[in-house]
């Protein structure tokens, strides 16, 4: 079994999907995120982010490859990042 396969987001259960990071911001390949769109972390990070800061963003729950560290990965739509979710066969 991976180790994706094995984490799940602690808001919603869904599976964590690893997915690449663009080398130019960060300083490591790959790292873990919830892509359910009804997880309630993301639902409630719309409204969050209007109010507070006056953009229209959300944020995944997302896990440090390197670190295990948890954070926000800041998104600006619903499909930002889903293009970079790794394939099985790209995940070894």
């Amino acid at each position: 079994m991976s180790q994706a396969a094995e984490m799940a987001c602690p808001h919603c259960g869904g599976k964590l999907e690893r997915f690449g990071l663009p080398e130019a911001i960060f300083d490591h390949a790959w790292d873990f995120a919830c892509f359910n769109d009804d997880c309630p972390y993301y639902v409630r990070g719309w409204a969050w982010m209007a109010e507070h800061y006056g953009v229209r963003a959300s944020y995944r729950h997302r896990i440090d490859s390197r670190t295990g560290q948890s954070s926000p990965l800041a998104v600006y739509s619903p499909s930002a990042f889903r293009s970079s979710i790794l394939a099985p066969e790209e995940q070894s």
